[in-house]
């Protein structure tokens, strides 16, 4: 048999109050492999992933966690399979980078528990695995953007779980904290997490993806092999674009 996939969707319709935004989902992620899912501004990336969190009911289909019904789960139990990376963060107060990373930790906790010296080096352990170890006093307010986009992914690695999910984490970033991010994205699939992340940049689906699901203006979707999805006359269908418009590079700069 194979391995269980971390996530899995069969038939799934998403969208709000009954009206569907796409329909016929359907995908696996295993622990290792990295799912990237393109598509314009409006087709329901973001809807998408909080039906598969949980957070809006699933319009037709369903989702599984570990082989576990998503709709029978707790939310403590779905914090404890996946974790969001969202595009920015958003901090009222100069709350430290290890702070926020605490914050997370709350998915391990009993009730009206409080962080525990193996909480607070779980928090120290995940910024320290993407380098900001260094950082971990900071005010969030004071660091760069691109250093608060490692933050969120220090908080979603803290929570311990198998699988991240990543909303446009490259949205906000220049060029060069594009490129770490990359670099960052590839080695934590290399160690076995499971990701997926939407993103408006094809060439980080070639850079990272085992497989690219697509998810056009009209709710229909497709999922498939890299080197389909990324053809030129595929991509300037989804976006609307000329056909000499859809090229991008065959390969990622290093």
């Amino acid at each position: 048999m194979g391995v269980t996939p971390l996530i899995e969707a069969e038939g799934l319709a998403i969208g709000h109050r009954g009206q569907v935004l796409a329909r016929d989902i359907a995908f696996a992620v295993r622990p290792g492999e990295v799912l990237a899912i393109l598509g314009p501004n409006g087709a329901g990336k973001t809807t998408l992933f909080r039906t598969a969190l949980g957070l809006l009911p699933a319009l037709a289909g369903r989702v599984r966690l570990s082989g576990r019904d998503l709709a029978g789960l707790s939310r403590i139990e779905i914090a404890r399979a996946v974790a969001l990376v969202p595009q920015t963060l958003h901090v009222p107060f100069a709350f430290t980078a290890r702070d926020v990373v605490l914050m997370a930790r709350t998915a391990r906790l009993q009730t009206f528990g409080r962080p525990s010296a193996t909480d607070r080096d779980a928090a120290q352990a995940a910024l320290d695995r993407l380098g900001l170890g260094a950082l971990a006093g900071c005010p969030v307010t004071e660091l760069s953007g691109g250093q608060r986009q490692m933050v969120l992914i220090a908080r979603a690695l803290a929570q311990e779980t198998p699988l991240l999910v990543l909303d446009e984490p490259a949205a906000s970033l220049d060029w060069g904290n594009r490129h770490r991010l990359m670099e960052r994205l590839e080695r934590l699939a290399a160690e076995g997490l499971g990701l997926i992340l939407s993103t408006h940049e094809p060439a980080h689906a070639a850079r990272l993806a085992d497989r690219v699901m697509t998810v056009d203006s009209a709710g229909g979707t497709w999922t498939g092999p890299v080197s389909v999805a990324l053809q030129p006359d595929r991509l300037a269908r989804l976006y609307d674009l000329p056909l000499d418009r859809a090229e991008i590079t065959p390969r990622p700069l290093t």
